[in-house]
């Protein structure tokens, strides 16, 4: 991810990647020569000890010789600092269609040092593997070295900032550290690789949307080094680099002899920016080299990250302030659905969704552009909630899963709606002939046509801004849909029948056509639906949405078999959830979330969520005839349509209670600003060159942070002299990213806080901000040095600074930006020229927990005040809200205890607010977990996930929070509270991290 890649509509004149869809192409697998059949859908992946083949051809990827549409999502398990949580968020999105998950690896989340690497605690990389194997999700694995990602450097840990090299480049000394980097992950990862049956990871990806050096020598030894080193560490699955735009970047064979070997993917992202309509990437087999199709016409269509929401920056530019409900509103299920379905008709059958679980930018993880909350307006929200958005991720994932037709699809002749403010793409299968519509209408009204080219006389509806695909002549079970006006979400056997689900929006009309040779003999199971038999099909018609779930079962046409037909609206298809036994496959409706299915002897034992209280349904293999939820007994009735039914309905949630926050104690945090503070332990700044990309001031010691070890949060400085007591004024100059800021205090007295300006959407500068802050003496400090001038000897001055950095740039054009400095850069005065002594402290060791990245150099931090065990026994009641005007950081500290019941999932989180004329912020620390930063003056958040394993649902816990405040203005904070997020009983065991 970086902020400039997301602008494409300069390339939508151009023609789209995908691949050509005439002839069949071959196989890339150890055995290339065999045909890869539509077949049935694949198994589950698990770690299953068995080894496996991965191949592709033009059309899809080929495992063990079954096609594989690869419809992933991208989560981070950085981002959300509870390993327990990390199967939560794994189980939903299996149970929402998701057969895949795409994570990056961050290298400064791992590494506190060069030769250091933590992969321990809420760094466990291989629990985040094996959790994923355990829930049947493949994985594909981003390690980088560079990932950009909205986190700071782009990945790179802060000590590579320091260090000599030209980073992403075939410079030695920058690659014997990346040696570093991948030799520690490759090791894990090579142990949980599906070909070795030992885990599920499927690709493995290479650097990031590398685009600087494409066509330099430098750039071509570069990616052809981490191609070897990536083989040589035993990773054996295919290969892939993510183009940024559609450009034919690092296609096979671009490069060394890595893009030679047959097991290397091309891959572009596609971000629409967000008022920009969804993309129409173009037609299949189209384009130039620089086209996308024939960039890789051996390779299947692949969108490595597919814009599943926008990051949000400082200040919320993008959404007016509103945050990411505003990212969710306009990027809501109707416009994804547009989105994912025109990539479909497009030929992309390998589908990641970035982001589908955003999550938190915790402690000083986040880029400077970026605020603390990376909910990205994603499918789920950062609370970990199911969004209506779930509604097209669901339908679609469980279609390409349950109807392997979509798996290998060439493109069909032309097809025009009577209505051409439709657009229609044709789709076919050649091996069974099935065919699909895609049908998009990009009008702000409704539009229903007929497609008397496809031989649909009746009206298809589809709603403004939105997309749907239909399908024709398709093998449901035993029976053939001769065509529908709504989109078959799920066809499998249950028991004795098939079973068919189609989906569509509340309110349409939907229409099934099936083919019946002989008469059947419908069954309406519900009231809502109709039927007629009329020259050997059978048209079924329904309302969607007019009670839940409306079922008709079709018999006697000659098939032994009977089939189920169910219609459901999006909210209704969201609580159906297929999922695959060892005896075959079962359909649960009801409750919110359905995590896992087994059958022992007649018993089949679910778990899941509930949020309110439910039904539940139940199809599954012959022989069931008893059904329990989390473990209890649910008496049941076999029901008209075959079904185990609920005889009373499943409990909700009972939403806890939280408490008030009280009991505030109270400590000023900076004695570095005093006089007589005692900085004899600090580092001496004196350093005379840097490997920064930023100059030396001549005259000027080196001051950056990062060149005296403090790469992560706020730094002071303290500079001393003696004499030149006639100095006016001093100019500090500062490097910061978004929203830094320095605060100066001469001799103890404040001299005033400068601040980096918002930069709106001027995203060009948001990484490298640089400043000067100008501050004249106050005439009461200049009469004080001459009232206090000793007769004799030198008076001392101290001039202490409060850098705020914000973090490092991503660096995305790969122009060594990383190594811009932070910090102070230089320092003048006027009316003197003092030799001044400088002296440098950040943060304290890295916290062997939480990482390198929890803690600044705040005093507070460094004595421990953030950690629930200090003792802050001689600290100062305090009541909220606060009116102090001071320049400086005030602590307060509070405890509180929560006694969420057994069984339930309690989303919690933290909501300030106060008058946005208030200028201060706050770093909020939960349990010594830096949660976060509160800008009230900027915004636009205020609300503060407190995930679940470092909050103590039932228990104790502290809650700290460091006040930055300029002086002039009240500072807080006002109200302080906590919020429920979200609940669900359910949820998954959580251990205390």
């Amino acid at each position: 991810m970086e902020l400039s890649r997301r602008t494409f509509h300069a390339l939508a004149g151009t023609a789209a990647l995908g691949f050509a869809l005439t002839g069949s192409g071959s196989p890339t697998s150890a055995n290339p020569s065999r045909p890869a059949p539509t077949g049935p859908p694949p198994p589950v992946p698990s770690a299953d000890g068995r080894p496996h083949e991965i191949g592709f051809d033009h059309h899809s990827l080929i495992v063990d010789g079954r096609r594989l549409v690869l419809w992933s999502g991208e989560m981070h398990p950085f981002r959300l600092p509870s390993p327990s949580l990390w199967r939560d968020v794994l189980e939903k999105m299996r149970a929402h269609g998701y057969n895949a998950v795409s994570a990056y690896v961050a290298w400064n989340h791992h590494s506190p040092a060069p030769g250091r690497y933590d992969f321990t605690g809420v760094r466990d990389l291989d629990l985040f593997l094996r959790t994923a194997a355990e829930t049947g999700m493949y994985v594909i694995l981003r390690p980088g070295p560079y990932i950009n990602a909205e986190v700071d450097a782009g990945g790179f840990p802060g000590w590579l900032t320091a260090t000599e090299g030209r980073a992403r480049t075939s410079d030695p000394t920058y690659l014997r550290y990346v040696d570093e980097w991948l030799t520690a992950v490759n090791a894990i990862v090579a142990k949980r690789l599906f070909t070795r049956g030992t885990g599920t990871v499927l690709l493995y990806q290479i650097e990031n949307e590398y685009d600087a050096h494409v066509d330099e020598p430098s750039g071509r030894a570069y990616m052809s080094y981490l191609y070897e080193k990536v083989r040589a560490d035993g990773i054996d699955v295919p290969l892939f680099h993510n183009d940024k735009g559609r450009n034919g970047h690092w296609a096979p064979g671009s490069f060394g002899t890595g893009g030679e070997k047959g097991r290397w993917l091309y891959g572009f992202d596609g971000y629409p920016e967000p008022d920009e309509v969804p993309p129409d990437w173009g037609s299949f087999g189209t384009g130039g080299r620089k086209g996308g199709a024939t960039a890789s016409p051996k390779t299947p269509g692949f969108v490595p990250e597919s814009g599943g929401g926008w990051f949000d920056p400082w200040g919320g530019s993008w959404f007016d302030g509103k945050g990411y409900a505003e990212a969710r509103r306009t990027r809501d299920a109707a416009y994804e659905r547009r989105f994912y379905l025109t990539n479909l008709a497009n030929g992309i059958t390998l589908h990641n969704v970035y982001m589908t679980y955003g999550g938190t930018s915790w402690g000083w993880l986040p880029a400077p552009a970026v605020y603390t909350s990376y909910d990205y307006g994603a499918a789920f929200d950062e609370a970990r909630n199911a969004t209506p958005k779930l509604a097209p991720m669901h339908q679609i994932g469980q279609l390409l899963r349950f109807v392997p037709d979509l798996a290998r699809l060439n493109r069909g002749k032309s097809v025009r709606a009577a209505d051409e403010r439709i657009k229609v793409y044709h789709l076919a299968n050649p091996d069974t002939g099935a065919r699909f519509y895609v049908l998009r209408n990009d009008t702000g009204e409704a539009v229903s046509s007929p497609l008397p080219d496809a031989g649909i006389d009746v009206p298809v509806t589809v709603p403004a801004r939105d997309a749907k695909l239909i399908a024709a002549n398709l093998r449901l079970g035993r029976r053939t849909l001769v065509h529908s006006t709504v989109q078959p979400m799920v066809s499998l056997t249950a028991g004795r029948q098939d079973i068919a689900v189609f989906a569509g929006r509340r309110g349409e009309m939907a229409q099934v056509v099936l083919e019946c040779a002989d008469e059947p003999t419908p069954m309406r199971l519900d009231a809502e639906p109709a039927w007629s038999w009329n020259l050997g099909k059978l048209n079924i018609t329904a309302p969607l949405g007019a009670g839940g779930l409306s079922r008709v079962r079709v018999e006697g046409d000659g098939v032994d078999t009977p089939m189920l037909v169910l219609f459901a609206d999006d909210a209704t298809a969201l609580r159906l959830w297929p999922h695959e036994t060892p005896s075959g496959p079962l359909l649960v409706y009801g409750p919110a979330l359905l995590r896992s299915a087994e059958l022992r002897g007649s018993t089949v034992h679910l778990t899941g969520d509930t949020t309110g209280a439910t039904g539940l349904e139940v199809w599954g293999p012959r022989g069931i005839t008893h059904v329990t939820w989390n473990g209890r007994p649910v008496p049941s009735r076999i029901s008209a349509s075959g079904s185990l039914l609920a005889l009373r309905p499943l409990p909700g949630v009972t939403r806890p209670a939280l408490p008030a926050l009280d009991g505030w104690r109270r400590r000023s945090g900076n004695p570095e600003a005093e006089p007589d503070f005692d900085d004899s332990d600090w580092t001496t700044a004196d350093k005379e060159t840097t490997f920064s990309t930023t100059p030396v001031p001549d005259g000027q010691p080196v001051l950056f942070a990062d060149d005296y070890g403090f790469h992560y949060g706020d730094v002071w400085y303290r500079g001393e002299w003696t004499g030149e007591d006639g100095i006016e004024s001093l100019s500090l100059a500062y490097s910061t990213g978004t929203q830094g800021l320095l605060m100066a205090w001469l001799d103890g007295e404040p001299l005033g806080t400068h601040r980096m300006p918002v930069p709106g959407k001027d995203r060009a500068r948001q990484g490298t901000w640089t400043a000067k802050a100008a501050f004249d003496l106050p005439e009461e400090l200049r009469k004080k040095f001459r009232a206090e001038r000793p007769e004799t000897g030198r008076r001392r001055h101290v001039l202490s600074v409060l850098v705020r950095r914000m973090q490092h740039d991503m660096d995305g054009e790969a122009l060594g930006t990383h190594k811009a400095a932070r910090g102070l850069t230089a320092v003048t005065f006027a009316g003197g020229s003092p030799e001044v002594k400088w002296r440098i402290q950040g943060a304290a060791t890295p916290d062997p927990v939480r990482g390198p990245m929890n803690n600044g150099g705040l005093h507070g931090e460094r004595e421990g005040w953030h950690l629930p065990e200090y003792d802050d026994k001689d600290w100062k009641d305090a009541q909220l809200p606060r009116a102090d005007r001071r320049q400086g950081v005030t602590w307060y500290r509070t405890d509180f205890r929560l006694d969420v019941a057994p069984g339930v999932d309690a989303s919690v989180g933290l909501v300030l607010d106060d008058d946005p004329g208030r200028a201060y912020r706050v770093q909020i620390f939960l349990n010594g977990w830096n949660m976060g930063q509160y800008i009230n003056d900027v915004g636009p958040q205020h609300t503060f996930v407190l995930p679940n394993g470092i909050l103590r649902t039932r228990g104790a816990n502290t809650l700290a929070l460091a006040v930055l405040s300029d002086g002039t203005t009240p500072s807080g904070p006002r109200d302080v509270r906590l919020a429920l997020l979200g609940a669900a009983a359910g949820g998954v065991p959580v251990t205390a991290v």
